[in-house]
């Protein structure tokens, strides 16, 4: 399904440079050289995103604004202007705009902007559908499982998505606990409202603070104007917030602050503002221990967890590895544009016997690799990356046997095999990472350290090796 770029504009050269950067055989750029023009194409388009010029000649740009929130409050609406000290686009986002830019436009940040701006919409957009309930569009994404653990999490769901409580998300890494925010929020009673996917961990602290509340011109050294944080831009809505274990302890008293009364202060400011936001939290942490050692607030972790949902890992749920396989094969041939694929019994059998330390996310990365490397429409053990294709006992977790490399190297040579020293350095590699990600609990900043890494590089390597997230764009 192609994504939907709408640009109200009356400038021709800046509608010709858009559509140029962006229209693909995957996204298809509309555009309106007016405000009539442009909320009629919002309403029978449906755009995934909107590029919003400040002056238009038969409506100012709050007025659209508004129109358009009126016609779809998720759609993100990136504001255009030429006036760089104008409180319009600052008034716009403070009402729930995603973002503004300045003419004359920067590419790389308008394509950066757009891509957010896509992402945020297609998380509201794209239900995250629990297993017993019929898919409500093909572009649905299935929460997968009926263990006795995931019956149990579907129940939870249901208690709490009616009601405006906050959501406290546990697990390890991979366990799913965004696809399970989005589930709470679409069988909310804000799921018309817009819904904002915040990754504490990837910002360091002031400017996660800046993100999170916004700041006042002159609050730091670059701030050369006011910035609305998301929770003034989410106002009615939802916000998730993911890795809330590495929230700094100041952010957290503000955050405190939010749960209680729903109000906050920009950074360099003394206005109150007041919001309206539900907040569902997710930590791979254990954040008992994380209170005990001073890294986190008792109150508000009692505030957060009045209703907890433990997802289990996937070596607790190992009936739920086949329908998972299957699952994703059907997912990822669509993907690759493939026919259908399968496994072989011997690659099902080694698959079931994992310990799957990444969870769900590791296993996805591994069907997506072992099927771009399957010739055929068989995935058969060869195809599988070396770690699990050369261990024949891969389950056991932190007990499983190390690599013998001396061995595996004369055995590789015996076989004749090219590319030996890459294979044994990736095959090391992947020891490493899995065994400080399980001992030291997914903690990058720690796992960074100890083992001597920079942040950017250890990230790369953890998504090489299926243990987070490929990067979304940016």
């Amino acid at each position: 399904m192609q994504t939907k770029l709408l640009v109200i504009d009356d400038e021709p050269n800046i509608v010709y440079v858009i559509e140029r950067c962006f229209t693909s055989p995957k996204m298809t750029v509309i555009s309106a050289s007016n405000a009539k023009g442009g909320l009629q194409a919002a309403r029978t388009e449906k755009p995934d995103v909107v590029l919003l010029d400040i002056r238009l000649p038969d409506m100012s740009g709050l007025e659209v604004f508004q129109h358009l929130r009126e016609i779809d409050a998720r759609v993100p609406v990136i504001l255009m202007t030429a006036y760089a000290k104008t409180e319009t686009a600052i008034e716009a986002i403070s009402r729930g705009a995603f973002d503004y830019l300045l003419k004359p436009l920067d590419l790389e940040t308008l394509t950066r902007i757009v891509a957010r701006a896509i992402e945020t919409s297609r998380i509201q957009r794209v239900p995250a559908v629990l297993e017993d309930e019929s898919p409500t569009n093909s572009e649905s994404e299935q929460i997968v499982g009926r263990s006795a653990a995931m019956q149990e999490v579907y129940k939870q769901i249901g208690r709490v998505a009616p009601h405006n409580y906050p959501v406290l998300i546990t697990g390890e890494s991979g366990t799913g606990k965004e696809l399970i925010a989005r589930a709470i929020y679409q069988h909310s009673t804000r799921r018309d409202r817009p819904f904002l996917a915040i990754n504490c961990a990837a910002l360091p602290e002031t400017l996660l603070e800046s993100e999170l509340f916004g700041h006042e011109k002159g609050a730091f050294t670059g701030a050369e104007q006011r910035r609305i944080g998301k929770f003034e831009q989410v106002n009615s809505g939802t916000i998730f917030l993911d890795e809330i274990g590495d929230m700094s302890l100041a952010t957290q008293a503000k955050a405190l602050r939010l749960l209680q009364q729903q109000q906050f202060e920009r950074l360099g400011g003394n206005a109150t503002v007041t919001t309206d936001v539900r907040i569902i939290a997710a930590t791979n942490r254990d954040l008992d221990e994380a209170v005990k050692s001073g890294a986190f607030r008792l109150d508000l972790y009692y505030r957060l967890n009045g209703f907890n949902i433990s997802l289990p890992p996937l070596r607790e749920r190992v009936d739920d590895i086949p329908r998972l396989i299957d699952y994703f094969l059907k997912l990822l041939c669509i993907e690759q544009n493939r026919s259908p694929c399968t496994l072989s019994d011997a690659t099902r059998e080694r698959l079931s016997k994992h310990d799957w330390p990444g969870n769900i996310r590791e296993l996805r990365s591994v069907l997506s690799y072992s099927l771009l490397h399957a010739p055929g429409s068989v995935i058969e053990l060869d195809d599988l990356p070396d770690p699990l294709r050369s261990n024949s006992d891969s389950h056991g977790g932190q007990n499983a046997p190390s690599h013998d490399f001396a061995t595996l190297t004369r055995q590789y040579l015996a076989e004749g095999r090219s590319d030996i020293y890459r294979t044994l350095l990736a095959t090391f590699e992947d020891q490493v990472l899995k065994a400080a990600w399980e001992q030291l609990g997914g903690n990058q900043a720690k796992i960074a350290e100890q083992l001597g890494l920079a942040r950017m590089t250890l990230r790369s390597k953890l998504r090489e090796h299926g243990l987070i997230a490929p990067e979304s764009p940016q």
